[in-house]
């Protein structure tokens, strides 16, 4: 088990959503995280069968358990886009190619949010295989298949990413378990845990809330397992 500290000026935690508005999370998800420390130890989680519309996950990917703090909470914006949209049945916007001279003619005008000032802390406890992956990848010494480690969105690249022997005072993400007793919890949030892109009734997420003030050492109950 170790902890590696974050920094990043932006980044996402995308949900699934559709419409005009695309939202995001107040902090950076379990599967973001996940996806980051397989890209890290340059390990390839998408599997293209040739088949499929969309990207799959490859089977038995590394099981492990995540827990993740804020150094200091981030800040939340939204930007406006021209978002690129995919014909869908007989309405595929055809009519708009002359007008664009060249450029894509099916785009409409969305609203984006995302995260700045992200300073966070990792905590990793998996088996020994996959942590030594992990660190060397921070060593540079791992296979780069697939492009930088980045938060949600691959313009949205890292700051640092370093193994701290002793994380600083965090505010660490617990569950927001129904009938729970304290009250009302400030900053909930829900956290996607896993993602499958094929069939969403198989995503998992939860609600998390940061613990009310910032500690040193890692909450029992903010070990998060992740596996695919």
């Amino acid at each position: 088990m170790f902890c590696l500290y974050l920094q990043a000026p932006f980044g996402v935690a995308r949900t699934f959503t559709a419409g005009s508005f695309r939202p995001t999370a107040e902090f950076i998800s379990y599967s973001a995280t996940y996806g980051l420390l397989l890209n890290v130890a340059g390990i390839e989680m998408r599997h293209d069968d040739g088949e499929s519309v969309m990207t799959l996950i490859k089977p038995n990917l590394p099981k492990f358990r995540l827990a993740l703090g804020a150094r200091s909470f981030p800040l939340q914006h939204s930007i406006y886009q021209q978002l690129h949209n995919y014909p869908v049945g007989s309405e595929t916007g055809k009519q708009y190619e002359p007008g664009a001279k060249g450029s894509k003619y099916n785009i409409t005008p969305t609203r984006r949010a995302f995260l700045s000032d992200i300073r966070a802390y990792i905590a990793l406890d998996a088996d020994g295989e996959f942590e030594s992956q992990v660190l060397a990848g921070l060593k540079g010494e791992s296979p780069r298949t697939y492009g930088l480690p980045f938060l949600g969105d691959n313009s949205f690249l890292l700051d640092k990413l370093a193994k701290v022997e002793q994380p600083e005072p965090a505010y660490w993400y617990v569950p927001v378990l129904p009938h729970a007793a304290g009250g009302l919890r400030e900053r909930v949030t829900r956290l996607s845990v896993t993602i499958d892109r094929a069939d969403m009734s198989r995503t998992t997420s939860q609600l998390f809330a940061p613990t009310k003030e910032p500690v040193a050492e890692i909450p029992a109950q903010a070990w998060v397992h992740v596996r695919y």
